[in-house]
């Protein structure tokens, strides 16, 4: 049988082997396998060992029709969790294949009886393995009769690392090649030649790394080469490091949960953790990483982009090779030949291709220079060319590999196609359709000018325009039962992502009545709309009314979508909504410490300095999932105390992030803001000056709110006693620098005195100075958020 039909199991029959893989064990089953021992796979539900504590089994493991592998499991979620595989690319027969405990080695036998996998354990010089046992720890260890390690799982991982196993010099996590696909997949996370840790896409022609930010040197990624142990570990309370300097906690550290650390399939590496009550594994930890910068997603010639979540298609005039396989990407729906006069060149504005330049010219290259560069070139396959102060870069590629496109990228690219009468077929076979390519431009070798283009070759971007406004229309009657089939259920990478809950729904405008009694109990009131305290199936929910949202049904329902699937430990959680006439309402968790406002302003209550470092730091964490990892185009555009929310825990939830995305769609453009938006005292710069806006906005407010959980005064100004002893007014900003440059106590000067001096001096410290840094004037010098992040939590190791 060949390796793709082990793979491939019939639905059927993997739920039923499932079911009886993970039936209540006795607990009489043994933790060992005793030298002369075997397990069958005919009794692979029985034949299993099991670690003492019950964390973990070992044994067959089904992974298609009628194929199994030599695995090791998580017993909890009840589906278990594989953590390690002995034969992952060469599964054996589900009839008569054997794991025997032989001279002196464990080894798996297949039907035909070839040794598919063994431990290489043989007895030399009197060490005789005795017995092989699962530990608590999750590694599978071969022992001789004096109880010395002989070989263990631990020291060949596959896709995931466990609590305290190393990683080394000599061992890489290799992703999986589907959910389903047990088999090696191409991306992998290892010590690289410079002795850093890193992602690595390994496909079969191409092979590139893609994180830490390949565009920054070793340093700039915060990280150093200068180590000669390449060692990493963490352990059960969530703490991570590494011999080249990446470290980085769980968002529940200091818990002593059961974690897996797992280069998944879709190329990112992910911290989990198991949680006790809903025995469901929980993301705790994931590198900054946009999500279409991960090397080979959509394949050669495919193109990422966002609908929230990536998705891929071609570009025209190209299909997808394999239509259940996007890593294979595009190809060419007829040959190019260099130099024919039919080869035309099609823009695709805000996308790139990263990286295969052929050559990069950097000074004052004309779009027209550039075009000839890659029409004179047979190797050429496109170019990248944008404007840079006035001055034209251009990148002729001779492979067009890692698209992406999105408003946020400032570069277009053209690509040679074959002839216009192939575009016709640009729809066709697509699973998905990225609207921001419907304005492609078709450009005509030696016409630069789309105005130009003229007769048949007009009738194509006007068809392409039609064809885009009918699945729209399309979307919009079919959209309500398509969204309600994708956000009723969770989205599941390897057993182990946990978005939304289940329960998000539409609610009747009666049912949120009810819940809030006539919505008679207001907790909180904005620019946006009133929230109420309400009751929904038992659980205390926060159901905000929207004033002035003027959208119609499909629109508002495509928004609410949008945001509902944003999931983050730091993002205010949405349960649902309500669309009624002219009522819009949205229903959020509800947070029982109120706004960070109310805490921190309040006389009457004062406000830890461990929550508010806490608060400062998961708001960071939240603010850069939305820049960097969710959408790229989420700002938030309104940071202050008002929208962060605090749990019973005082763990902060980012408000209100949907605001701008629901007031004004036109905002995924960062540079098309039809008004000013923000709080007066939290306003950067850029709204003012009237200069293009982007995530730099959302770090200026942040820094203003880090200032004022520091000092406890307002942004808006305060009174001051100086050095005469008067009163003065003082603006935050200015009062904050001049105490840092002239003070030599100055933490003592600006901590806020409710705080009675119980502070950690080196954290206030290094909030301060990275507070100071975004809210810098010119918005290119200050931090992303991504490096607000890292700057706290590399300075308070």
């Amino acid at each position: 049988m060949g390796r793709r039909s082990w793979r491939l199991a019939p639905a059927l029959l993997m739920a039923a082997t499932a079911g009886m893989l993970f039936a209540v064990v006795s607990s009489q089953q043994p933790s060992v396998l005793k030298r002369g021992s075997s397990l069958s796979v005919e009794r692979f539900a029985d034949d299993v060992l099991i670690s003492e504590g019950g964390t973990f089994k070992t044994g067959f493991y089904p992974v298609g029709d009628n194929a199994f592998a030599f695995a090791v499991w998580f017993t909890e979620p009840a589906n278990g969790t594989v953590v390690w595989m002995a034969n992952r690319d060469r599964p054996v027969n589900g009839r008569e294949s054997r794991l025997e405990f032989r001279s002196g080695q464990v080894a798996l036998i297949d039907a035909d009886g070839s040794i598919v996998w063994a431990t290489n354990t043989s007895d030399v010089d009197g060490v005789v393995a005795e017995q092989m046992e699962i530990g608590e720890d999750g590694n599978l260890v071969v022992r001789d009769r004096l109880g010395k390690a002989l070989w263990e799982s631990f020291d060949f991982p596959t896709d995931t690392l466990l609590a305290f196993q190393g990683m080394t010099r000599s061992k890489r996590l290799v992703s999986r090649r589907a959910a389903e696909d047990y088999s090696s997949g191409p991306y992998q996370f290892l010590f690289d030649d410079d002795n850093v840790l890193s992602f690595l896409y390994e496909g079969s022609d191409l092979s590139s790394i893609y994180w830490p930010n390949p565009d920054m040197d070793i340093f700039g990624n915060g990280r150093t080469r200068y180590n000669s142990t390449k060692y990493a570990s963490f352990d059960d309370l969530g703490r991570f490091t590494s011999s080249d300097n990446l470290i980085f906690s769980a968002s529940d550290v200091g818990l002593k949960n059961k974690r897996r650390l797992t280069m998944d399939y879709d190329g990112v590496l992910r911290l989990y953790s198991l949680n006790s009550t809903t025995k469901s594994w929980e993301v705790t930890w994931l590198p900054v990483l946009e999500r279409c910068r991960v090397h080979g997603l959509c394949g050669e010639n495919g193109i990422c982009f966002y609908n929230p979540e990536p998705e891929c298609t071609c570009p025209p005039g190209f299909s997808m090779k394999n239509r259940t396989d996007w890593t294979q990407g595009c190809q060419p729906n007829s040959k190019i030949v260099c130099n024919d006069s039919r080869v035309q060149i099609v823009k695709l504005p805000h996308t790139d291709f990263y990286g295969y330049d052929m050559s990069t010219y950097k000074t004052g290259v004309s779009f027209e220079a550039c075009k000839n560069i890659c029409t004179s070139d047979c190797k050429c396959r496109g170019f990248g060319y944008r404007l840079d102060d006035g001055s034209g870069s251009c990148y002729p590629k001779n492979i067009l590999f890692n698209g992406q496109t999105g408003p946020n990228l400032l570069i277009d690219i053209y690509i040679k196609v074959s002839s216009v009468g192939n575009f016709n077929n640009y729809l066709e076979g697509q699973f998905h359709t990225d609207c921001s390519l419907a304005n492609l431009s078709i450009i005509r070798a030696g016409v630069f000018s789309s105005g130009n283009v003229q007769g048949d070759y007009l009738k194509l971007p006007v068809g392409f325009v039609i064809a885009i406004g009918l699945v729209e229309i399309i979307c919009l009657v079919f959209g309500w039962a398509y969204l309600h089939k994708e956000l009723g259920h969770i989205h599941n990478i390897g057993q182990g992502y946990t978005a939304l809950r289940s329960g998000f729904k539409r609610f009747t405008y009666k049912e949120l009545k009810r819940a809030t009694k006539n919505f008679s109990s207001e907790i909180g009131r904005g620019g946006s709309g009133v929230v109420y305290k309400g009751v929904l199936e038992g659980e205390v929910v926060a159901i905000k009314r929207l004033e002035d949202v003027h959208h119609g049904e499909a629109q508002f329902w495509s928004e609410v979508s949008i945001i509902g699937r944003i999931n983050h430990i730091n993002l205010l959680r949405l349960l649902g909504f309500c669309f009624e006439k002219q009522s819009k309402l949205l229903v959020y968790e509800f947070m029982e410490n109120g706004s960070l406002e109310k805490n921190l302003f309040n006389s009457s209550s004062t406000l830890a300095w461990d929550n508010r470092f806490n608060i400062a730091l998961g708001t960071a964490k939240g603010l850069a999932y939305l820049h960097e990892e969710c959408l790229e185009w989420v700002l938030h555009c309104d940071i202050k105390p008002q929208n962060i929310l605090l749990d019973k825990d005082f763990t902060p939830k980012v408000a209100d992030f949907g605001l701008s995305k629901l007031l004004d769609r036109g905002g995924t453009n960062v540079s098309s803001f039809s008004r000013v938006r923000g709080t007066r005292g939290y306003m950067a710069p850029e709204w003012i000056l009237n200069q293009p806006i982007t995530s730099k906005v959302d770090v200026y407010s942040y820094g203003i709110l880090v200032l004022e959980m520091v000092t406890g005064r307002s942004s808006v100004g305060f009174e001051q006693v100086d050095d005469n002893g008067e009163i003065r007014s003082a603006q935050l900003i200015p009062w904050v620098r001049e105490m840092v440059g002239t003070r030599q106590q100055w933490i003592e000067e600006i901590a806020d005195p409710s705080l009675s001096g119980i502070y950690d001096k080196l954290k206030m410290e290094i909030l301060v100075k990275v507070a100071l840094k975004c809210v810098g004037e010119e918005r290119d010098a200050r931090p992303t958020m991504s490096q607000v992040v890292d700057a706290i939590t590399l300075g308070c190791q």
